[in-house]
């Protein structure tokens, strides 16, 4: 029971890497840390009116509720909505906004109604901040191809400002990997691996940097990856799958086999050799153009033997839909080491959709010992969207 008891003892901000990984979205980039909340680019798209300024002359009504007033907003530029707001300088925010520090920036998202401003959300500002020609430029590019958006957001990773800063990252972290691909080809790779070099870094945006670092450096580049891979201290951290894909794109020879030795390692924590799955996901969804399936598979394989990790495997193999692995498949179904549940339920599934005889027969035998478990899992691959169809046409 090591395998399902382990995971069950993870931080609950593992168990959320682990979701992210299962049950991410199909189409978003495959090594960044998934991110809440809209951008502010479609914020602003959705509001009526933005506007940014000062607030100023707060007070109360005397005759109204607790909290209920008014507070003056001067207007110092406006994101959007110039025909709405005809030119004014200040205008009067139906709402009480306390502040003693008149240095203080506010970005403020509103609505209009029957012709009357109603402000939904305020963001602080520092009086330094890029924030207005940020947006402004954001939003004048919207209609651009995504390559040419995402090149503008590159620019701003680095931006003083965290809120601007987080923003860019979370414009990659709902972009495709086709949307990033050739463009990171251009990027500056010394600025690169400065980030990834940098302690301040944000280790959940290491392995969006190192992907990059994959597209645009050379072999020098990717000693550097391999520096950091070996670095026992960075283990756990975020990011081991994007430098693993990098270095094996910069080396592919090289970069496969240390990647293959990740996934052969049983000694290495489950996380890592998690992130080197993720790693070769990545290869057989992305770039098959670098490693071939035929090896992609046999890595993978080397997580069987491994009950902390093998159900993963499993299921990856299934949704590749690789029938010619069914005999080590079901043959775990044998060792003592993964007779778990989370284990069992995988040779399971991968049996009710292998049309290989074995299978039919193996899922025939436990439906005679669990019928209950058995009908559960084919409930539950009914569920599933898009389901393993037709088998591969090539290898």
């Amino acid at each position: 029971m090591i395998g399902e008891y382990m995971r069950c003892l993870l931080p609950v901000w593992l168990c959320g890497l682990l979701i992210i990984g299962l049950a991410g979205p199909a189409h978003s980039c495959p090594f960044c840390a998934q991110q809440d909340g809209q951008t502010l680019t479609k914020e602003v798209l959705q509001a009526t009116m933005v506007l940014f300024g000062t607030l100023t002359n707060a007070r109360l009504d005397p005759n109204g509720g607790f909290g209920q007033g008014a507070t003056d907003l001067k207007i110092e530029a406006v994101v959007k909505g110039q025909d709405v707001l005809k030119n004014q300088k200040v205008i009067t925010l139906p709402r009480y906004v306390p502040t003693d520090n008149t240095k203080s920036k506010f970005l403020i998202f509103c609505d209009v109604f029957n012709g009357k401003i109603d402000p939904y959300r305020g963001i602080p500002v520092k009086p330094d901040s890029d924030m207005v020609k940020y947006l402004t430029k954001a939003v004048d590019i919207k209609e651009k191809d995504a390559p040419t958006r995402l090149k503008f957001f590159f620019d701003y990773l680095d931006n003083a400002d965290l809120e601007i800063s987080n923003d860019a990252y979370k414009e990659f972290a709902n972009a495709d990997y086709k949307d990033y691909r050739d463009m990171s080809k251009k990027l500056p790779p010394e600025k690169i691996v400065k980030w990834l070099k940098d302690p301040e870094t944000p280790a959940f945006r290491l392995g969006l940097y190192a992907s990059m670092l994959g597209h645009c450096g050379s072999e020098k580049h990717a000693e550097v990856l391999h520096s950091m891979l070996e670095d026992q201290s960075k283990r756990l951290n975020s990011g081991v799958d994007g430098m693993l894909a990098a270095y094996a794109l910069l080396k592919p020879k090289e970069g496969w086999e240390y990647l293959r030795g990740f996934l052969k390692d049983s000694s290495k924590e489950f996380m890592v050799r998690y992130a080197a799955l993720r790693a070769a996901r990545f290869f057989w969804d992305s770039r098959p153009d670098v490693v071939d399936k035929v090896k992609i598979v046999a890595a993978v394989c080397l997580l069987l033997d491994q009950n902390d990790i093998a159900d993963l495997a499993i299921e990856d193999l299934r949704k590749w839909i690789r029938w010619e692995v069914a005999d080590e498949v079901l043959s775990l179904a044998n060792k003592k080491s993964h007779d778990v549940p989370i284990i069992k339920r995988a040779i399971l599934r991968y049996a009710l959709a292998c049309p290989d005889k074995k299978c039919a027969a193996y899922v025939e035998a436990m439906r005679k010992k669990d019928a209950e478990m058995v009908k559960d899992v084919e409930e539950l691959l009914k569920l599933e969207s898009p389901p393993p169809a037709k088998p591969p046409t090539s290898k």
